[in-house]
């Protein structure tokens, strides 16, 4: 039973990776500096280092002393629009602090790396489908410190002998595998709703004269529970020596827009509502949606959650959390 260091384990996806790896009958071990996660997050019974991934002894010492197989590298700051504003701080958490894990790596004789990168090396794709091979052309110092994160992979890959990793890019990330986990963003689409229906307010579109069916924003949702899984499916490829592609695309290759989300928003809460409709964001496509064809084909890859179940998921672990903070 091998043993994989999760940065960032305290988090959304990353507490989900840690349940995901206990269920493959692997051994999860966690560090996290709690900027962002909750440490209740963590799953039972799982050692548990309060720190930054920016302390590289202090991962090399981690790694040495639990014997790990391999790091999935979760941590990082996720939020693309606060980038813009907090350029520095965002590069110095995803690009120094990937560099610093890939550093304890190497010291440590590690040579597995599962990084959780995103679609955000995209930028806003010229295709509505986007695939591995579409060009990188990151928006923000988000994406930008995701595609160095990817760069360093590929350098340290090339420079030292039996090194081996792979990135997975993702937009959306939604739902709850387990009620003791739910998502706490203040920036993203399900938690927005959710807040907002427990408050007793209104949920908001931001434009609904987009060119897609309903004339709101279609982009990809998936359920954090498939993405944990291929997570750990990418980290056992690689302990068994699979080949496996630099990096991958978790897709639904389908898509959803703002309006279904809504809808089903009001069916599984049985609030019904309206939602209010605002003018469009500057800078929103119409509709960007990842294939993911050969995540399927090579890493287990696969969408097995209706959006009613998405929604009913994340409602059901956010309200198991307590009453809503005003």
């Amino acid at each position: 039973m091998s043993t994989w260091l999760v940065t960032g384990g305290a988090g959304y996806i990353g507490a989900h990776v840690v349940r995901a790896l206990q269920q493959a009958g692997l051994t999860p071990v966690v560090v996290d500096d709690l900027s962002s996660g909750i440490a209740s997050f963590v799953a039972d019974g799982v050692p548990f280092t309060r720190a930054s991934i920016l302390d590289t002894a202090t991962l090399t010492g981690l790694l040495r002393d639990h014997d790990c197989a391999g790091v999935i590298h979760v941590a990082g700051f996720k939020y693309a629009g606060v980038s813009v504003q907090r350029p520095l701080h965002t590069y110095a958490q995803n690009v120094t602090g990937t560099a610093s894990v890939l550093a304890a790596m190497v010291d440590a004789g590690v040579h597995n790396v599962v990084f959780s990168s995103s679609a955000a090396v995209y930028g806003t794709p010229a295709t509505e489908l986007v695939t591995e091979d579409s060009p990188n052309a990151p928006e923000s110092p988000y994406g930008e410190s995701k595609l160095i994160g990817e760069w360093l992979i590929k350098d340290v890959v090339r420079a030292t002998e039996g090194f081996r990793g792979v990135s997975l890019r993702y937009f959306n990330v939604v739902g709850s595998a387990t009620d003791a986990v739910y998502d706490a963003s203040p920036h993203n689409l399900f938690p927005l709703v959710i807040e907002a229906l427990l408050e007793g307010r209104t949920p908001r579109i931001n434009g609904d004269d987009y060119p897609t069916p309903d004339g709101t924003c279609v982009r990809d949702y998936v359920h954090v529970g498939d993405l944990a899984a291929s997570h750990v499916a990418a980290a056992l490829a690689l302990e068994e020596g699979r080949p496996l592609r630099p990096a991958y695309n978790l897709g639904s290759g389908e898509g959803l827009s703002v309006r279904q989300i809504m809808d089903a928003m009001a069916r599984v809460t049985g609030i019904d509502f309206t939602p209010e409709i605002s003018p469009r964001r500057p800078g929103d496509p119409a509709r960007i949606v990842a294939d993911g064809a050969a995540a399927a084909a090579d890493i287990d890859w696969r969408m097995s959650y209706s959006v009613d179940e998405m929604v009913s998921s994340a409602w059901s672990a956010r309200r198991a959390s307590g009453p809503a903070v005003s």
